[in-house]
Order: structure tokens, then C-alpha cells, then sequence
């Protein structure tokens, strides 16, 4: 009897081990969750991210004054067109007021812009001479231009009292020519901080093609320096010409001008061309456009 009993001692003993070790073994599985403070992470500064587009905006330079120069991107494509306003500020506030409007069809019109194409649009290159005839860089109005025919005049040029299309390197003189008189063409090619934006900007981004636009002769105007139209100039020329019902010109010949930022452009194997708009008021947005859609549809794949 008793090792019966011993037995069934042992027995229980043995049964309540099993017991005690399944209950202490015997857990609900595990799931690892992702701590979000460690394991989905915000990208961060040095993060690299695939992008296909700039923008919607970026600041490429600064004016004399410390003014941003900023330029409008549109589109996703590998082939970037340059358009360019306000390079004569104030003076030629036109050329910024189309510029702008070209932003505002692009915003609201995103499908003229083909797949493989990106437009970058700079409004204002002189924004300091702009400031002085409009009270702003920004998006203005046609009534907020100054009526003053002499304060339009001196924002033709930027704080320092140069001119900016005659600051640029193709057959650059300190002293150029605007019309009969004498201006500044800077120090040297490349003086003034607007030009140098420039400069950098397609140096770094080297667009397929670009627009610049002046007033007022109502044309195209081919760009070149010392070597010549390039071939594609010469498209681009009768590209945006024919659209717009523009005239196109091979020369500018009606006074000689040097440092200009077409050719510039020319000198460096970008196709270009000068779009002068008929007067120093209107933007002639109709004409422009059509040249605007014409050359992106060029340029499409």
C-alpha cells in the first residue's frame, strides 16, 4: 500500500508540473508591430527621393537689392523650354505681365505641356527695376505701372544703373548702346548678380530651347554670336513667327548692341530667340500664346 501510494504521490506531482510548465510556456504568439518612431521614419534633409520635376518654384539668384529671382516650373519631362520677362524691368513691364500670364494659362491649362517637356518660366530678372515703376515683383496689374515716363525709363536698368542685356558675354563693352544713347554694360560680362543667376541657372540646367521677351519692335529675332544662326534657332525663330503672326528677323540691325543674353545663349549652343512685343503697353497675349503652344508642340515626343 504504501508504494501505491508513493506512486500515486509521484503521479500528481508529475501532473501538476506538466501543468505549471505548459501554463507558464504556453503564450499567445508574438506579432511584431513597426514602432513608428523608429520604423517609419519622415524623410529628412539628407534623404534622396526620386524627383522628376523642380518646383513648383525656386529662387535662382538675387537682385542688387536682395530681391529673390524666382522662376515657375511646370511639367515633368527631361526636356526643359527657358521663357524669360522683366529683363529690362521696369521700362518694359510688359515683358513680365506676359510672363505672368503665361504662369497663370499654365496653371490652369497643365495639359498643353507634353509628357516629355518641363517649362520654366522667369518673370522678373530685374526685379529692382521693377519695384521702382510697378511697387512690386510680384504679380501686378497693368493700372499699378507707374505713369511717369522718366521713372519707366530708369527702371529699364538695375540698382547698380546697368543694363542687363548688355551685361552678358557675346561681344560684351562696358559702354553698349540703347537706341542713340550710351548705357552701362557693367564692370565686366557677368558683373551684375541678375546675370549671373542667369548664367547659372542654364549652365546647370541646359534647356532645349529659350524665350526671351523685350519691347518694342513687334518681331522674332533670331539669336547668334560670331558663329552664325544655330540650325535650330532658325526653327525656333519661324516656329513661334508663323504662330503668332510675328515677323521673323534674322539680325537685330537697328542699332548695334553688345552683351546681349540671346546670344549670349547662342554663343553657348542653346537655341533662342528674342520676342519683342509692338509696344510698351500691351501684352499681346493672343499672338503669344499661339507661339507659346507652337514651340512646346515642337519640342514634343
Amino acid at each position: 500500500m504504501k508504494i501505491i501510494g508513493s506512486l500515486v504521490v509521484i503521479a500528481l506531482i508529475g501532473v501538476g508540473a506538466y501543468f505549471f510548465t505548459r501554463g507558464s510556456n504556453d503564450k499567445a504568439p508574438t506579432t511584431t508591430v513597426p514602432d513608428t518612431a523608429t520604423d517609419t521614419k519622415e524623410p529628412t534633409a539628407t534623404t534622396t527621393l526620386p524627383v522628376k520635376a523642380k518646383g513648383p518654384t525656386s529662387v535662382i539668384g538675387a537682385s542688387v537689392e536682395k530681391r529673390d529671382i524666382t522662376a515657375y516650373h511646370f511639367g515633368t519631362g527631361d526636356t526643359e523650354i527657358l521663357f524669360v520677362g522683366g529683363t529690362h524691368g521696369g521700362y518694359s513691364w510688359n515683358t513680365a505681365l506676359v510672363a505672368y500670364e503665361l504662369i497663370d494659362h499654365l496653371k490652369a491649362r497643365p495639359d498643353v505641356i507634353p509628357k516629355n517637356v518641363q517649362v520654366t518660366v522667369i518673370p522678373v530678372l530685374n526685379p529692382d527695376g521693377l519695384v521702382k515703376v510697378a511697387g512690386t515683383a510680384d504679380h501686378f496689374a497693368k493700372k499699378d505701372v507707374s505713369a511717369s515716363s522718366a521713372t519707366r525709363t530708369s527702371g529699364r536698368f538695375n540698382a547698380k544703373n546697368v543694363d542687363l542685356n548688355r551685361n552678358f558675354d557675346c561681344a560684351w563693352q562696358a559702354t553698349g548702346t540703347w537706341q542713340n544713347k550710351p548705357v552701362s554694360g557693367g564692370a565686366t560680362a557677368f558683373s551684375e548678380p541678375e546675370t549671373v543667376a542667369l548664367k547659372s541657372y542654364v549652365e546647370t540646367n541646359k534647356p532645349a530651347g529659350v524665350v526671351v521677351w523685350y519691347s518694342a519692335a513687334g518681331g522674332v529675332f533670331a539669336s547668334k554670336c560670331l558663329e552664325g544662326i544655330l540650325p535650330e534657332t532658325h526653327t525656333l525663330t519661324n516656329t513661334y513667327a508663323q504662330a503668332s503672326g510675328y515677323k521673323a528677323y534674322e539680325d537685330f540691325d537697328f542699332y548695334e548692341v553688345t552683351g546681349d543674353m540671346v546670344n549670349w545663349l547662342a554663343k553657348e549652343k542653346i537655341p533662342a530667340i528674342s520676342v519683342l512685343l509692338s509696344t510698351h503697353e500691351d501684352t499681346e497675349w493672343t499672338k503669344n500664346k499661339a507661339g507659346i503652344e507652337a514651340v512646346l508642340k515642337h519640342f514634343a515626343q
